[in-house]
């Protein structure tokens, strides 16, 4: 499976992610936690404190309305004594909704809220003067009776302020424990992912060296250094992709020794090694090599820089005519001096020789001078001070097929082309020849390209 180095970076960073995640989990949950103790502190424990605290004025407020209404008498007063009495059973409903009321002695603090009540309002063995009432013994009643109200109030203040304590250290605990718990998955997280991130970042850094190694290797001119990379990644890829670079580099400097520094065609290695590989493949093979004739004529009287101009424009023709009438996989070669050799098909190759010679004929003319071109001819002298004469250069081609009635290999096929040059260039003009299967040649003047005359 491929583990691209995108992949291996967010692998990195996953430990981090992870971290957070939790870190985020852990906190939410806390926050939970904390609102909670937070919500009950604030609906339940402060609210009995706060309760606490109005039962206690609304107990005052009553008793001062009672004395008052012993001493005076007066229902409105007494109106005011029964409003308080409702305020304070309204509280009493409220603690009883409370989630641990069971706690509250809220049933003691009614009934004897409701025996506080009797004492001021019951009208039994009352005298005509309601001040009688005011007895030692009734003052005594009175104040136990308020008295035990304001234990219980006192101690439903205090319950509440002792679970808000409680609940005040309990939010702390649950703050300091989310913190250690926060600092100790950062630190692992951290760790690991430093630990991740530096193996994936060395992995990475090793193979940049060996790759940046193997290009000072290959800049020096050793081709067989391929660097050993075997990550399944991009750099992985890119070291397969180098060696094959490399593969292609020794090949194309074998190439490049091997050609022609006049033309830049590949030479005569090349040219033996393109043709063992044609016949190893058992493809349709044909043979040409090319020979300029009366071309040592032409250098003698021109000079070897016009014969390179010859030369360099006779390479362009043969290649710009495979070019463009061949196929793909035909091959154009310089064998040195003026021979080249071009290695094609049986279907192509009679239209490229046709077409090679047809354009170097109409072209060669303009290397002459006026002279020389109209006599078409050079003339020249031996060091006797015999006169002697050479025709214009001409191109004659040697056509070697390789046929399946017998299977020649590369040595062969060279012989042939040899003695079939030999055999042309013996012909005036330009032409080319090819071998008969039984090895008699066909011989193809330019006069009448398509004119056989058998041999």
């Amino acid at each position: 499976m491929k583990f691209s180095i995108e992949n291996k970076m967010v692998f990195g960073y996953m430990p981090i992610i992870f971290v957070i995640l939790v870190i985020a989990i852990l906190s939410v949950r806390s926050l939970n936690e904390l609102n909670s103790i937070n919500r009950s502190i604030i609906e339940e424990d402060s609210f009995l404190v706060q309760a606490a605290d109005k039962m206690e004025d609304t107990i005052l407020a009553q008793e001062s309305y009672g004395r008052r209404y012993l001493i005076l008498g007066s229902h409105r007063i007494l109106d005011l004594f029964w409003q308080r009495d409702k305020e304070f059973n309204e509280l009493v409903d409220k603690v009883r909704a409370l989630p641990y009321q069971e706690e509250i002695p809220i049933e003691q603090l009614v009934l004897l809220h409701n025996e506080f009540n009797d004492l001021y309002t019951k009208t039994d063995n009352i005298d005509s003067k309601p001040y009688s009432r005011l007895t030692i013994e009734f003052d005594e009643q009175v104040r136990n009776t308020f008295e035990e109200i304001m234990a219980h109030l006192q101690q439903m203040t205090l319950m509440g302020k002792q679970n808000q304590y409680m609940k005040m250290q309990l939010a702390n605990i649950i703050g300091i424990r989310s913190f250690q718990i926060t600092v100790l998955i950062s630190t692992l997280g951290i760790i690991l992912g430093l630990a991740v991130v530096s193996i994936i970042t060395r992995s990475i850094s090793k193979a940049i060296v060996k790759l940046k190694y193997a290009t000072e290797i290959i800049s020096e001119g050793n081709y067989t250094h391929f660097p050993k990379i075997n990550t399944k990644d991009e750099l992985g890829d890119l070291a397969g992709s180098f060696s094959s670079m490399a593969l292609c580099l020794s090949k194309l400097e074998k190439i490049y020794l091997d050609s022609n520094p006049l033309t830049r065609l590949p030479g005569g290695s090349a040219i033996e090694n393109a043709l063992i590989k044609r016949l190893e493949s058992d493809k349709d093979l044909v043979f040409c090599m090319l020979d300029l004739d009366n071309f040592k004529a032409y250098n003698d009287r021109y000079g070897y820089a016009r014969g390179n101009e010859v030369i360099r424009t006779t390479a362009r023709i043969i290649q710009s005519v495979v070019e463009e009438q061949g196929s793909k996989e035909d091959f154009v070669g310089h064998i040195g001096g003026d021979d080249f050799a071009i290695i094609t098909n049986s279907m192509n190759h009679e239209k490229i020789c046709k077409t090679v010679i047809k354009r170097f004929d109409e072209i060669i003319m303009g290397f002459y001078n006026e002279a020389d071109r109209t006599r078409g001819q050079i003339v020249a002298k031996t060091r006797q001070g015999q006169v002697i004469f050479f025709p214009i250069i001409s191109i004659s081609i040697a056509v070697v097929t390789n046929n399946k009635e017998k299977q020649l290999n590369h040595i062969e096929i060279g012989e042939i082309a040899a003695e079939l040059k030999e055999y042309a260039k013996s012909k005036p003009g330009s032409i080319f020849v090819t071998n008969r299967r039984k090895n008699k040649p066909d011989l193809h003047p330019a006069e009448n390209p398509e004119l056989r005359v058998v041999k």
